[in-house]
């Protein structure tokens, strides 16, 4: 479905900016010109990424804005859906849910929440979501969630929301990517290679949104990415920032998948062709839309050169919604 960037675009695009808000609305423009159809907003403990999402889909006429991605623990899905909502509402009917289960240390060493059943606690919130979206009303009781709309209060359905929020999940293990395709609209994978997504990923996720009945999920593929003439030093700040990944389970688990050691070996860093190739090759592994991330870790003339790239390629491809 399309071409696009996450945002911040680099490790320092928070911190450097004198407001972030700003920052984002400028960048996204620059995204826009550069001729990309979306732009994705990644949640970390700082800026709220479906509030941005929803302020820069709405300034930025036409673009396609999404969360890559809102950990389901600690926010309420009722709380959720209501901030979803208010985003689409916002950018009329632009804007895509990203969420994921984050992982268990950041779950319960940081929020203090427990990590109790993450694929039961997954398929209820889902499960809630969706009822949400559909008639503001939801009736989940499950051994980690309750979302109970029927005790008298207002509807959770917000004025404008149309259509529902689509919803895509951060699944890569394969009890996540069943739930995904029987409850979800699609999965955004991230350190995904291609041959992951078209022998594992793709298979799945596909398999279980047809047997419940759902039309063909997207296949949202996340990879690092920078055009640039200093690969080597660039290369280096991407193993840098990249490193931690794979120390997470569900992020060394897509990395031996792939059969890389490190996730800077799926980076596409040097000049256009090799950008480009790496965006093919997602696309032909089954992928409906690629996203390229840490596309800030080279100068800020790289970074243009690389949303340029993208720009180009996603006018080849046909797909823009902008006119």
């Amino acid at each position: 479905m399309g071409i696009g960037i996450a945002l911040p675009a680099g490790p320092d695009g928070i911190a450097a900016a004198a407001n972030v808000v700003d920052t984002m609305i400028d960048e996204a423009r620059q995204a826009a010109a550069a001729g990309l159809d979306e732009v994705w907003f990644a949640q970390r403990l700082d800026v709220d990424a479906i509030a941005v999402a929803g302020l820069v889909g709405r300034e930025v006429p036409g673009i396609r804005v999404g969360t890559s991605v809102v950990p389901i623990y600690p926010r309420h899905p009722i709380v959720l859906a209501g901030q979803a909502q208010t985003a689409q509402a916002a950018t009329g009917g632009r804007f895509t849910l990203g969420v994921g289960l984050s992982a268990a240390p950041m779950v319960t060493g940081v929020f203090g929440a427990p990590y109790d059943r993450p694929i039961r606690h997954l398929r209820d919130y889902l499960t809630a979501l969706a009822s949400l979206f559909a008639d503001g009303t939801a009736d989940v009781h499950g051994p980690t969630l309750t979302a109970d709309t029927g005790k008298g209060w207002s509807s959770a359905r917000v004025p404008g929301a149309e259509p529902s929020v689509p919803v895509v999940v951060a699944a890569m293990g394969p009890q996540a990517l069943r739930a995904t395709g029987e409850l979800a609209d699609g999965t955004l994978p991230y350190l995904a290679g291609p041959k992951t997504i078209a022998d594992h990923i793709l298979p799945i996720v596909s398999e279980a949104a047809e047997a419940a009945g759902r039309p063909a999920p997207r296949i949202i593929a996340a990879f690092p990415g920078v055009v640039t003439a200093d690969p080597t030093s660039t290369r280096v700040r991407a193993e840098q920032a990249l490193a931690f990944y794979g120390t997470i389970p569900s992020y060394r688990a897509v990395l031996d998948r792939e059969g890389v050691e490190h996730a800077v070996e799926l980076a596409a860093i040097g000049d256009e062709d090799t950008l480009a190739e790496h965006v093919e090759a997602y696309f032909a592994a089954g992928a409906t839309d690629v996203v390229v991330t840490n596309t800030g870790l080279g100068t800020p003339q790289d970074r243009l050169r690389t949303w340029e790239l993208l720009g180009r390629l996603a006018r080849a491809r046909g797909v823009s919604v902008r006119g």
